[in-house]
């Protein structure tokens, strides 16, 4: 006797599925959110010029592996510092129309699409915070997401952030974390990163793909035979 399509559907829905993990920053997009919204935010009168060079220089240690993030975040943070989420929230989407969406990858849409098509379960980690990881998020249609979680008092930034940091070995801890919060069984996982900071993440899926790798990530790549994508190509972005 045939299936109902309302029985085919619920077994469907029970079937294991693969996860796919991506990075943000240089992985779906052809720069790095935070530096990006740190000189919006500059232009805007919202943060002094002088946190660009201080931001900078901690990005130079962040591509030697050796970035203090506690720190990092404290400096970038402090503009929110007693606003709102009401406050920031039209900037945040000014700067992901005006900025971010240009800057995404023609060849991330389509690997994401792919995923989708597969029926794969698509979730963003990126050791951005949340504030523009979940609206970049939502723009590229992502619901899952882990990034740094800001500390709010009744809706107020405070400039701190809360919890496990999502950066290196954080990654792989707030992704188990996330995954004992989900209903699903996951047959498989693929990963996808541009940075050797997320080497951590990329040796714990079973599927990591370098994407736009720095100089360490695309040797590591080569050594253990992962497949290597380049998308830097002047017209894969959008803009």
């Amino acid at each position: 006797m045939p299936l109902t399509t309302q029985a085919t559907t619920a077994i469907k829905a029970t079937m294991p599925t693969y996860l796919a993990i991506f990075d943000l920053d240089e992985t779906l997009i052809a720069a790095d959110s935070a530096s990006l919204w740190n000189n919006f935010i500059v232009t805007k009168g919202l943060a002094p010029v002088s946190l660009l060079a201080q931001e900078q220089a901690m990005i130079t240690a962040y591509s030697k592996g050796t970035l203090d993030m506690d720190s990092y975040m404290a400096a970038t943070l402090a503009p929110l510092k007693g606003k709102s989420q009401q406050q920031i929230k039209p900037l945040v989407d000014e700067f992901i129309d005006n900025i971010i969406t240009p800057a995404i990858y023609r060849q991330a849409l389509e690997r994401i699409a792919w995923h989708r098509k597969r029926g794969d379960h698509i979730l963003i980690i990126s050791a951005t915070g949340e504030h523009l990881v979940k609206p970049i998020a939502a723009a590229l249609g992502i619901n899952n997401v882990i990034a740094i979680n800001l500390e709010q008092d009744h809706g107020v930034y405070t400039g701190a952030t809360t919890g496990i940091l999502s950066f290196k070995e954080g990654k792989v801890e707030r992704l188990k974390m996330w995954l004992q919060q989900q209903s699903h069984t996951y047959k498989g996982s693929y990963g996808y990163s541009d940075s050797a900071n997320d080497l951590p993440l990329l040796n714990v899926v079973n599927k990591p793909f370098a994407v736009n790798p720095d100089p360490t990530l695309a040797m590591h790549a080569q050594m253990n035979e992962w497949t290597i994508m380049d998308w830097r190509h002047e017209n894969n972005i959008l803009r």
